[in-house]
């Protein structure tokens, strides 16, 4: 089907991507409808899954500039400078993201940053259509139809092509499914995780630290806290799913209090719900999804979540999903034929997704084993003198892809090189005197091609 004939387009999802998604298109012309089975959070408030804080990074804020959204939600943002890691005898320090506030990462509320989105989307031009649920597709017919749940009421609308932007548990996903295998694989983590509160101290400010990402390593489990602009903070423990200690465990609000008062002791007067938010809020699952393909021909195309679900300790979810609609849009404006445009859509992002969802797996093991232990500390100081040594050459881990926009294959491939260098470069020693510079500057210069940031 040639898209200059109808350039339609209709997302199934009204959620971050779905909605970035449809303001990039709409303001480039297209008819844009967007369908979400859940009510518009404008109106009866945000009720969306997961709440854990999303971590906006460079990615992620230039996806926004794409869509002029950039300034109204940076209004609700809240500066994160760094790691503040909480060590089990009380003190604190302060692991830097960057090298100053230029490098910095932002907290953003899940719901307050949906509804800016959704304002603008609307205001593009996009149609929105909530309480409908996506219940069966036609692809051959073009056909798919809805429910809204609240009377079972259905209809049933034509579309030029179908866009999954309706998260992990996709309904259009399974949709796909069911006319062709997409290798679907969902991989569960062995640790979930469960929210709390640290609420507004009692002059309403912040308790501790806003412009810092809390975390507690405790080696098999942790507690990360993130700002909120209201002054609170989302509390989040993440712990295995058996053994001790573990969700299965800890159950009741006694037990919790017993884990914290022996692991997590300065958090205990933070959180005075702590008891009764244990009990009343769930565990979360944490799964990596991958799929080997992510397109029916021209006629659907899954992206975000819905394609690519990831474990959320590189903070990169939200920012690679909104990456990729900036590339989805770029393919549809550069191809004329559908099935052209979702193949150069997949071919780019799937290999990047790929790698920020290893990075991702590989991010929590750091956090919550890593961050306080000496080996550790030694090569990231040898990774800030590396960087200062060879500016532009051999560029943090972190920075590549936190403050980047090369692409995730790229960042994964370079960090892999520079952890063997630090380790090969910091073995057997306790501090940096005694490093062999002239070594390890010709390893550097050997294997590491200057890197240019994309645009």
């Amino acid at each position: 089907m040639r898209i200059e004939t109808g350039k339609s387009i209709t997302i199934i999802g009204a959620g971050l991507a779905g909605a970035l998604l449809a303001i990039l298109l709409a303001r480039r012309g297209w008819r844009v409808d967007v369908y979400e089975k859940r009510g518009d959070p404008r109106v009866k408030g945000y009720e969306g899954g997961r709440s854990i804080n999303l971590a906006l990074a460079e990615r992620g804020r230039n996806a926004l500039r794409h869509a002029d959204a950039d300034d109204e939600v940076m209004k609700q943002a809240v500066m994160m400078r760094g790691r503040m890691v909480h060590s089990l005898d009380g003190r604190q320090q302060l692991q830097r993201y960057g090298r100053d506030d230029s490098e910095v990462i932002w907290s953003i509320h899940r719901g307050d940053l949906n509804i800016v989105l959704l304002d603008l989307a609307q205001q593009a031009g996009a149609h929105l259509h909530f309480h409908q649920r996506l219940d069966a597709v036609e692809f051959e017919a073009r056909n798919a139809r809805f429910v809204d749940d609240r009377d079972g009421s259905s209809h049933s609308v034509d579309f030029t092509a179908l866009v999954g932007a309706d998260g992990a548990g996709s309904s259009l996903r399974a949709a796909m499914m069911r006319q062709h295998d997409l290798g679907e694989r969902t991989d569960f983590l062995d640790h979930s995780y469960k929210e709390l509160e640290i609420p507004p101290a009692a002059d309403g400010g912040f308790q501790i630290e806003p412009n810092a990402l809390h975390i507690w390593p405790r080696g098999r489990y942790m507690c990360i806290a993130l700002p909120n602009d209201e002054k609170t903070f989302t509390f989040t423990a993440f712990l295995p799913n058996l053994g001790e200690p573990s969700f299965a465990s800890v159950k009741t609000g006694t037990e919790a209090r017993a884990l914290f008062e022996r692991d997590f002791p300065d958090a205990i007067a933070l959180i005075p719900e702590l008891e009764q938010d244990w009990e009343r809020n769930p565990p979360g699952l944490l799964a990596t999804l991958t799929l080997d393909r992510w397109h029916l021909q021209g006629r659907a195309v899954l992206l975000g979540d819905g394609a690519h679900a990831m474990v959320p300790f590189h903070g990169q979810g939200m920012n690679c999903a909104f990456e990729d609609c900036v590339v989805l849009a770029r393919k549809l404006e550069a191809h004329t034929d559908l099935t052209e445009a979702f193949a150069a859509f997949e071919a780019e992002r799937k290999p990047n997704a790929s790698a920020i969802q290893q990075m991702a797996l590989e991010n929590y093991l750091e956090m919550r084993d890593r961050v306080d232990d000496p080996d550790f500390l030694l090569q990231r100081d040898l990774e800030q003198q590396l960087q200062e040594r060879h500016p532009g050459r051999f560029v943090p881990h972190y920075t590549m892809v936190t403050f980047m926009l090369i692409p995730y294959a790229t960042a994964l491939l370079r960090s892999d090189i520079q952890r063997e260098i630090l380790v090969e470069a910091t073995r057997g020693l306790d501090s940096l005197a005694n490093v062999d510079w002239q070594a390890v500057d010709a390893q550097v210069l050997a294997r590491l091609d200057v890197l240019v940031d994309a645009a």
